[in-house]
């Protein structure tokens, strides 16, 4: 765990500020990637996870863009409303579930609203490779579309980003499909934003290779399985435990008293991925792919269950 220290906080946008968070005894920030993110543990006792808005070769301080999000569950409404420069702030080294192909020729990034922020690390440090690159952005109004002036800063003399705004429109939806059938063939293209823009750019590029196809989910896609009613087998603690209805298979295991990681508690960060030995879990994830789901060789503890009456697990 990193301790680290709010040194600025700057308003970016309608309900969205950016937080620059230092370390506290004056040391090297671990090194991240463009697309990572890091989790702020609240004293609220919420962890959540934003990704790096920074230029990666970065060490000494990390940036997040927080949005207020009105159905807040507790995460971003309380970074808004207590913290405050000068505060202390627990956080997890970085880690990347959307990492940017830094050799591809072409990369495409298509963001909607708060989803800018690992998009913007991934242009940085696209403009230091010298590589070929495309953003899409869009949102509800120019007012909440944050870190306009930053990319007006980055973008080089030819046009490389394409802003566009709901009530610009007349009711027009955003040209998505028009984009990826517009994109050259061997393109990587990128998206993140709210769930209905992630399904329409999973189904807009559906017939493109998978390699080349990235996205990273903020929620997750259903319910976390708390039916219960099935025993887990952890076949390094040599144990057997009942996973009881209204339960997941994490809590199950953390009363229990055994070790496992976690994080975002909703399938989406890839934490608390651990290996299935034996029966098929009821996979309800963000974070594996169709394919890597249908091998049930690995599931997220956190919010999947069981089809089977047991799950064996390398725990």
């Amino acid at each position: 765990m990193l301790q680290l220290r709010t040194k600025r906080i700057t308003f970016e946008a309608e309900n969205i500020n950016s937080y620059e968070l230092v370390p506290s005894d004056g040391a090297e920030l671990p090194a991240f990637t463009a697309g990572a993110h890091i989790d702020l543990h609240l004293s609220n006792g919420l962890i959540r996870s934003y990704s790096l808005v920074n230029d990666q070769r970065e060490r000494h301080r990390y940036v997040i863009g927080v949005n207020k999000d009105p159905a807040s569950r507790g995460g971003s409404a309380f970074i808004h409303d207590q913290i405050r420069a000068g505060d202390a702030v627990t956080a997890s080294c970085p880690r990347n579930n959307f990492a940017l192909v830094e050799h591809a020729e072409h990369s495409i990034l298509i963001a909607g609203g708060i989803g800018i922020t690992p998009l913007l690390s991934m242009v940085r440090r696209l403009e230091t490779l010298g590589r070929r690159w495309q953003l899409f952005y869009a949102a509800r109004t120019r007012r909440a579309a944050a870190f306009l002036d930053e990319l007006n800063l980055l973008r080089p003399n030819h046009l490389t980003q394409h802003v566009d705004f709901d009530d610009d429109r007349d009711g027009q939806l955003f040209d998505l499909n028009g984009i990826v059938a517009r994109a050259p063939a061997a393109a990587h293209l990128y998206c993140c934003g709210p769930e209905r823009m992630l399904e329409a750019f999973e189904a807009a590029t559906a017939g493109r290779p998978a390699d080349l196809v990235h996205v990273e989910y903020f929620k997750p896609k259903q319910a976390a399985a708390v039916e219960g009613g099935f025993e887990i087998r952890l076949a390094r603690s040599n144990r057997a435990i009942l996973v009881e209805p209204g339960k997941s298979i994490l809590d199950a295991v953390l009363e229990a008293g055994i070790a496992a990681s976690f994080s975002c508690m909703e399938g989406v960060c890839g934490t608390c991925e651990t290996r299935v030995l034996d029966g098929i879990p009821d996979h309800r994830d963000r974070f594996l792919s169709k394919e890597e789901q249908a091998t049930n060789k690995t599931m997220m503890i956190c919010c999947s269950g069981a089809k089977t009456k047991s799950l064996t697990l390398d725990l």
